[in-house]
């Protein structure tokens, strides 16, 4: 920004990237989830459930959107949508699109919504959208109604259930004129996990909640917690301080799995109500799900 925008002068933002990247190892080391959440993500990833992560800027949404992309199966065509790179995916079949600005001449903007609808030409296994803010989540939320399953997206929100209010604004945004029983409908077959990240005000990240989108029941979206952070204050060192919980609901998404002739019974222990070990190796056995 410069004058007369700037009113102290020019001003430079940058965001780096560091030169190693973070994995879910890492955030467990930085206390921002537990091994057991860990697992969890890597069996919905696996499983090819529709993610969405929302969180306020500078919480670690694209961070951890790198992370769990990380096991996406390598046969599989990964398609993404950004309007900056920020997405390092490590699979070797991946179109990275990005969009374009107009010209001086206000010509010639290409944007995530036009990107969206031409990425379902390229035959796509999975669709991940950097950040929805517009009306693309129409088409976001088609394709992943229309056999894109395993895609994910990230939003700023507040909370799980502000994320899907503002998916139903942006689904307003598109243009189109759908009664808001019709869209919550459509929000709840497409979205199947809501990962809500916070940066606390001792600017620690946290995964504050895991939660499953059940479905629609009397209007209301039916929104069930898997796990749960629980801040009890500061410690010592003036860090947060607080334990994650499982919350013992059981998703519904995880019944799909039995179908494919996956043995769900042995995920069934991740979801016993209980405080989470902050210890220990991340189970990543899920071969059988790719």
């Amino acid at each position: 920004m410069i004058p007369p925008l700037a009113l102290c002068g020019p001003t430079v933002s940058i965001r780096r990237f560091g030169n190693r990247r973070l994995t879910l190892e890492d955030l467990i080391e930085h206390n921002a989830l537990a091994p057991a959440m860990a697992d969890f993500l890597i069996l919905a990833v696996r499983s090819r459930m529709n993610i969405i992560v929302s969180g306020g800027t500078g919480a670690g949404k694209t961070t951890l959107m790198n992370c769990i992309s990380r096991f996406i199966p390598n046969t599989q065509r990964v398609v993404t949508i950004e309007e900056t790179a920020e997405l390092q995916l490590q699979q070797s079949d991946v179109i990275p699109l990005e969009t374009r600005l107009p010209n001086m001449e206000g010509k010639g903007a290409v944007t995530q919504r036009d990107l969206l609808r031409n990425s379902l030409r390229m035959r796509p296994d999975r669709i991940l959208v950097g950040e929805s803010r517009g009306g693309e989540v129409l088409d976001m939320l088609q394709a992943m109604n229309t056999g894109h399953d395993g895609s994910m997206s990230t939003v700023h929100a507040n909370s799980a259930r502000e994320t899907l209010d503002r998916l139903e604004l942006m689904v307003a945004l598109s243009g189109t004129d759908l009664p808001s029983a019709i869209v919550r409908q459509y929000i709840s077959n497409a979205v199947d996990i809501v990962i809500h990240m916070t940066r606390l005000h001792t600017g620690e990240r946290r995964i504050t909640r895991i939660s499953e989108l059940a479905g629609v029941k009397d209007g209301d979206y039916q929104v069930e917690d898997l796990f749960v952070y629980r801040a009890s204050g500061l410690d010592s060192d003036g860090k947060a301080s607080g334990a994650f919980f499982a919350t013992g609901y059981e998703p519904v998404s995880l019944r799909r799995l039995a179908l494919t002739g996956i043995d769900v019974s042995r995920y069934k222990p991740l979801f016993e109500p209980r405080e989470l070990e902050m210890t220990g190796a991340i189970r990543s056995d899920s071969d059988d799900l790719e």
